[in-house]
């Protein structure tokens, strides 16, 4: 049982002599090795890195920590001196800012520094001051890449302070890793690692941490910051979740005796420690982490096409010694420099091993890596949901179609186009960054399929992100993604003879792809009947080109607009005075598509009609929206297959139970992600969940206890089994 330790006042140390006193000062190499710019060896640092702990404060002030990024190359690099990246609107970053920039399998990390110099929306630009290589000694303690061990049960806390917040103990018991975020007298910012064996945050009331501070490199920089300014904020995480610990507060340094004993290792207890007092303490999702994928197996970096930071760190030393009077001897930079890289690695790892080893820790293996096994057991067959199955693209095109509505044409990014292959009603999920958060809609394709180019058609919603973005700011070069395709509603290998449409508003796209494919298809005689209801004549989609192939094909395609503005709202009984008027074959399929009241009107009367169930087809479009009610704490998610255990994960606080599957590494089943598709469902076996209405589940499948991961967040602990319905 973790133990709360309460002492009633620890020495605490105020000056600078006081710190150097007990741990020393640092090697001038040591402070030799920063750059003032980002070389060569950062730069493909960036490139590959997917995540980083960025520290900064608001404009009142108040220090805060986080992580951001998601993809590699997150981080885009303008110049040597100026970086940018998305963050969330709501942040608001002033001054001097910091990052700790994190590699998948890797035990150095690349710290960078400097001030922010704009912000436009969600983008940030960020003026570099200075950057260097962190040793791996943090990550090494804390096994960052490696299977965590069991954690130790959360501590009981007597008080009413934010660590006896909805799952704060809980979290601070299984974290061995944090990023600490400082400022100096002069407002600069610095963001170093924390790790240590099992917690490397220990409670001692609701109001107090303790954080040991084991020997390191002397540089010390957190500790000579606290000394001029006390505001601090730190984001610690747990191998395997996807949800981040949020802490901010004020910090002391102490080298109490007895303190430092309830902290040693092996009897060897740490050199100092910073006491926290917590003024925040929040568990919350983390977009950046669960994107990053970086607890999946296989996301660690391949040693192989990347430098090694060793020698990323030995040029920053060169460079800066280069220029520095009273520098290492140049016999020594010598020396270092012609060490071959690989020999410079075991040299590193066995100072590693030899200085870990001396603090107390067992079991160090530097060059492992963590890439010994994965964090979860899955089936052997599966890729464990690493696979990434979006597709890079560049607008080509946007075209207004009406005062609401413009179609994007979309081509691969890559150098090597290839096909967009669906089958005509499908609809892809477009995936894009606003500000600062990934963001998905699905949007059926207007496009035949075959083509090097896909269509999307997007129609204005009041209030809609994703479709507001699309309007106001997507332009022609722009990159998004696109995921897909997806979804049951479409014509299938084989065109029917006969086809009967019905849709309103933006229902049409995808029975534009239908009418497009099949008037391609020579020799072809088919017929198809398209019924249209539309606000305005200035609001038909696709309006001109509708009524040329009618006019091209008339044999085979026929166009009757209903507009609610002059005839009135589409109802029953117009749907039924044309559907008998066309006297369509008994065995000819029916498609609509648009809001719910009319196709429930079509479906009434196509049932009156006779018209058997397997020869109607609908489709629903969901929003793709926040759940409503979510949970406030973490939850555990127990996933199996036939009833065999896959693997457990905690879903965070408004994260979906899809997102913290595919963080983890659980093969989970999905496509659009939005709700529409139906590959997401799964049986829930024990516990509550809420999801998003409407979606794409029939009552039948909702009362049969199916639930969509994509769009679903659990109440409660639950228990999905993820067998193929």
């Amino acid at each position: 049982m973790q133990r709360a330790n309460r002492l009633s006042t620890p020495r605490r140390l105020t000056t600078v002599d006081e710190v150097e006193t007990i741990i020393g000062r640092p090697a001038q190499m040591i402070m030799l090795k920063q750059i003032s710019v980002l070389d060569e060896g950062c730069r493909t640092v960036l490139a590959r890195c997917p995540i980083a702990a960025f520290g900064y404060r608001d404009a009142d002030g108040t220090s805060r920590t986080t992580f951001i990024g998601g993809t590699p190359g997150f981080a885009r690099v303008h110049s040597p001196s100026r970086i940018s990246f998305s963050l969330p609107e709501s942040a608001d970053p002033h001054g001097p800012v910091s990052f700790l920039f994190l590699l998948p399998g890797v035990g150095e990390t690349l710290r960078v520094n400097g001030s922010v110099a704009a912000r436009k929306g969600a983008e940030t630009a960020v003026d570099i001051e200075e950057a260097y290589v962190h040793c791996a000694q943090a990550v090494l303690r804390s096994r960052l890449w490696q299977s965590p061990a069991p954690a130790e049960p959360a501590a009981e806390i007597a008080g009413d302070g934010p660590l006896r917040g909805p799952g704060v103990a809980e979290f601070l018991a299984a974290a061995p890793f944090l990023a600490l975020s400082t400022w100096d007298s002069s407002g600069g910012s610095d963001t170093s690692p924390r790790g240590d064996r099992q917690a490397v945050a220990r409670i001692l009331d609701s109001r107090t941490l303790v954080i040991p501070d084991r020997k390191g490199n002397k540089r010390a920089d957190t500790l000579h910051n606290l000394l001029r300014d006390d505001r601090l904020s730190f984001a610690a995480l747990v191998p395997g979740r996807s949800g981040v610990l949020h802490v901010r507060g004020r910090g002391t340094i102490t080298d109490d005796p007895a303190l430092l004993e309830t902290m040693a290792l092996r009897g060897k207890p740490p050199h100092l420690a910073l006491l926290i007092d917590v003024a925040h303490a929040e568990v919350t999702g983390n977009d950046a982490v669960a994107r990053s994928r970086m607890w999946t197996p296989g996301a660690h970096l391949d040693r192989g096409k990347m430098p090694d930071l060793f020698a990323v760190a030995r040029e920053h030393l060169a460079a800066s010694s280069a220029n520095a009077a009273g520098g290492p001897s140049a016999f020594l930079l010598k020396a270092v420099g012609a060490l071959p890289g690989r020999l410079l690695r075991l040299v590193g790892n066995r100072a590693y091993r030899s200085g870990l080893r001396k603090e107390g820790y067992e079991d160090i293996e530097p060059g492992a890596g963590g890439r010994r096994r994965g964090f979860l057991r899955r089936r052997p067959a599966d890729d464990g949901g690493t696979k990434d199955p979006l597709r890079e693209v560049r607008v080509a095109e946007v075209r207004r179609e009406t005062p609401s509505t413009v179609t994007l044409v979309l081509e691969d990014a890559g150098e090597n186009p290839g096909s967009f292959d669906f089958r005509p009603g499908q609809f892809f999920t477009l995936v894009a960054d606003i500000d600062g958060r990934q963001v998905r809609r699905a949007y059926s394709a207007s496009s035949a399929p075959g083509s090097s180019r896909l269509e999307v058609t997007v129609k204005h919603v009041e209030g809609g992100r994703f479709s507001t973005y699309v309007h106001r700011s997507l332009r022609a070069g722009d990159r998004i993604a696109v995921r897909g395709p997806s979804g049951s509603f479409h014509t299938g290998p084989q065109f029917p003879d006969e086809i009967v449409l019905v849709a309103a508003g933006s229902g049409v796209t995808p029975m534009m792809s239908m009418i497009r494919t099949r008037l391609a298809v020579r020799p072809d005689r088919g017929r198809t009947a398209l019924l249209y209801s539309s606000r305005s004549t200035e609001e038909i989609i696709f309006a001109d080109e509708l009524a040329q192939l009618a006019k091209d094909h008339p044999d085979r395609l026929s166009v009757t607009h209903v507009l609610t503005r002059r005839d009135g709202r589409l109802d029953a009984d117009g749907v039924r005075r044309w559907i008998t008027g066309l006297s369509p074959a008994r065995d000819a399929h029916y498609y609509t598509c648009g809001p719910e009241p009319l196709m429930n009107a079509v479906q009434n009367v196509l049932t009156g009609l006779g018209v058997p169930d397997e020869l109607v087809h609908h489709e629903r479009y969901t929003s793709g929206a926040d759940t409503g009610t979510t949970a406030t704490v973490p939850q555990q998610m127990t996933v199996e297959a036939n009833g065999r255990p896959v693997g457990t994960v905690v879903v965070e606080p408004g994260q979906t139970l899809l997102d913290a599957g595919l963080a983890a590494g659980l093969p989970m089943p999905h496509s659009c992600t939005v709700g529409n598709c139906g590959d997401c469902m799964v049986q829930l076996r024990s516990g509550e969940v809420t999801q998003n209405e409407p979606n794409c589940l029939t009552p039948q499948q909702k009362a049969d206890g199916y639930v969509l991961t994509c769009v679903g967040c659990p109440l409660s602990k639950v228990t999905l089994d993820i067998t193929d319905p």
